[in-house]
């Protein structure tokens, strides 16, 4: 009698112990802390269209912006944009700036070292823009691959990586932002513009008289959210939350807005 009751006090100490360490790992959670908050803070960096870009009034909007909204709302929280330079983006969120990273960051395993991914939410890839008057000898990225050619991107991005590693042979030129690159292009002072297929495709609705566009994508990338590591609970949540959406319909209608619609133009324009 004396082992069974000590064998239920073990018994029930390692559940306790077991609940101690669950409720703690819950009060430490940025879930729980948002909730506790009252606010969703997201940390992006405007000017990567159509995913957050600045909009003539002042407003930060775009898709991550949109999908930003209806976290919040899922939450039952209010949200707080966070514009945030792209190369302290990552260091902004572990020094607790903000909650989670929503500005199309691509996964990467050199990333995933320093945070946690949430599942892929969207599949773009690197994509090309080039002069109308090159289009007969420039078929592919493989084409550019030459000493010739000048190459702009953004500085950090995978877009100036993948430049590196496809076209090696190329002068790459890097750019704080997408816009000054692509202004460097436009000019003409670069034959090509590289960067992730939903800029380019809208760079090129704009100057579609001036640039040929390559679209088939040479990379595959992921884009995912990403927060800081060791919570469970926040990345269960943030899974749940995607595939809830995906499913009832909501983020098909805010892609298509801001994907298949080229209405917002003018509010960025």
């Amino acid at each position: 009698m004396k082992k069974f009751i000590l064998s239920m006090l073990l018994v029930f100490g390692l559940v306790s112990l077991a609940f101690s360490a669950n409720n703690k790992l819950w009060e430490q959670s940025t879930l729980n802390q948002i909730i506790k908050r009252g606010e969703l803070r997201v940390g992006l960096e405007s000017g990567y269209k159509p995913f957050e870009m600045t909009a003539k009034n002042g407003d930060i909007i775009g898709f991550d912006v949109d999908l930003a909204k209806v976290m919040a709302k899922a939450m039952g929280v209010k949200l707080k944009i966070v514009n945030t330079a792209w190369d302290g983006i990552i260091p902004a969120l572990i020094t607790d700036k903000f909650d989670i990273i929503m500005s199309g960051m691509t996964i990467t395993q050199k990333r995933n070292l320093q945070v946690n991914f949430a599942d892929p939410y969207i599949i773009v890839g690197q994509t090309i823009l080039i002069h109308k008057k090159d289009a007969n000898k420039i078929k592919s990225y493989k084409d550019l691959n030459n000493s010739k050619y000048v190459i702009v991107s953004k500085l950090g991005t995978t877009g100036y990586f993948s430049v590196k590693k496809y076209m090696p042979k190329a002068k790459i030129n890097a750019f704080e932002t997408e816009a000054d690159a692509f202004q460097d292009f436009i000019n003409g002072k670069a034959d090509a513009f590289v960067y992730d297929l939903p800029l380019c495709a809208y760079y090129y609705s704009q100057y579609q008289d001036k640039v040929a566009f390559l679209d088939k994508p040479f990379t595959y990338e992921p884009l995912g959210w990403a927060i800081k590591k060791g919570d469970p609970d926040f990345i269960n949540w943030l899974n749940n939350f995607l595939r809830q959406i995906k499913g009832d319909g909501t983020y098909e209608k805010i892609y298509n807005k801001w994907f298949k619609s080229t209405s917002w133009h003018k509010q960025v324009q």
